[in-house]
């Protein structure tokens, strides 16, 4: 008897991924290269995309893989940024800690949350989480050492902190941004190749199978909930150092951190690590062409998600490998045919 490895070997990575993580190295290399080639304006433009692309990248793990539609991810950035503000400024701490410990306090502050919108199930789950970032919202509009509803403003030694020279500080906040946005997307794309990314996409497809084959489908959904909250929470910091202030209405914005990233996430491919990237490219070549047309822009969005839905369910990168059958960040297991052995052998092993 043959063994079935003389035949076929598994596989994860495939000739198009290969060819794409040269390419990538290179293009991170050229990023974190900009600084010392690119201008301030890049800089800001690329640190939004890289900060999209992460938060993007958290959802669609919660969403695509865990099955845990959350429209109210809002909270976690609102949560983050505000440990950072109250950090620095009420606790006298290093902005680099502070920024290291909004991400745990998010975590933190999400194991509360999920016990008490794991309750909920499908449509009343997204709801659930809404109302919960409305509640952070509020809370944080009535404590006076938040600043209220008025919010908050950095100061000139928290700042100096990151550096005293303004080119050097808006390099090091680019760079960090950039730093952690390859982080969540090295953390999810490991997190799917291994065997908890197994029981996700187990959840994904069915919740009910997976339990019956020894899933366990709570503690799994909890991990993902808590680990995307203090992810969240740490993009959220980041952000909102960049920006200089914040206030309850910018910290718990529902379209600039959720709607916007739900977009990105089904136009692109929701479940997929790919989907993400071309979401938020779509999202930002869209924005720069048209928001001097003000409303007109927005029906424009909703139109082109709506087109691709009906078209493509699965999204613009899910009908590329329904098409083509093409994977950059292969995360599964596939078999291949073994490579050619001299076939006497075979015979008589035979």
């Amino acid at each position: 008897m043959v063994p079935v490895s003389e035949y076929v070997r598994v596989e994860r990575g495939t000739k198009a991924s290969r060819i794409f993580a040269v390419l990538a190295t290179l293009g991170v290399v050229a990023l974190i290269a900009l600084p010392w080639w690119g201008t301030a304006g890049w800089m800001r433009l690329i640190a939004e995309c890289a900060y999209y692309v992460a938060l993007a990248q958290l959802w669609n793990l919660l969403a695509g893989y865990a099955g845990l539609v959350s429209v109210g991810q809002q909270a976690f950035v609102g949560l983050g940024g505000y440990a950072l503000f109250y950090l620095t400024e009420q606790m006298n701490m290093n902005v680099y800690v502070a920024v290291l410990l909004a991400g745990p306090f998010a975590g933190l502050m999400a194991i509360p949350v999920s016990f008490a919108v794991f309750r909920l199930r499908g449509a009343y789950f997204a709801i659930g989480t809404w109302v919960v970032s409305e509640a952070f919202s509020l809370f944080a509009s009535l404590i006076l050492v938040l600043g209220a509803g008025s919010g908050l403003s950095l100061t000139v030694p928290i700042l100096e902190q990151v550096s005293p020279d303004r080119d050097t500080r808006n390099a090091l906040l680019y760079l960090m941004t950039l730093a952690v946005s390859l982080f969540v997307v090295g953390v999810v794309y490991l997190l799917l190749r291994s065997r908890h990314g197994l029981a996700l996409t187990a959840i994904r497809d069915s919740e009910p199978a997976s339990a019956s084959l020894g899933v366990n489908t709570f503690r799994t959904k909890f991990i993902i909930f808590v680990a995307t909250a203090a992810c969240t929470g740490l993009v959220g910091a980041l952000i909102f150092l960049q920006k200089l202030r914040i206030s309850p209405e910018a910290a718990f914005s529902v379209n600039d951190w959720t709607v916007v990233v739900i977009f990105m996430v089904v136009i692109g491919g929701i479940g997929t690590i790919e989907g993400p990237f071309i979401g938020m490219l779509i999202y930002i070549v869209l924005r720069e062409l048209l928001a001097n047309y003000g409303t007109y822009y927005l029906i424009l969005l909703g139109v082109i998600a709506i087109v691709i839905m009906l078209k493509a369910p699965s999204g613009i990168w899910g009908w590329v490998i329904q098409r083509y059958n093409v994977q950059l960040f292969p995360v599964g297991r596939r078999l291949v045919p073994a490579p050619f052995k001299d076939s006497s052998k075979r015979s008589e092993k035979e």
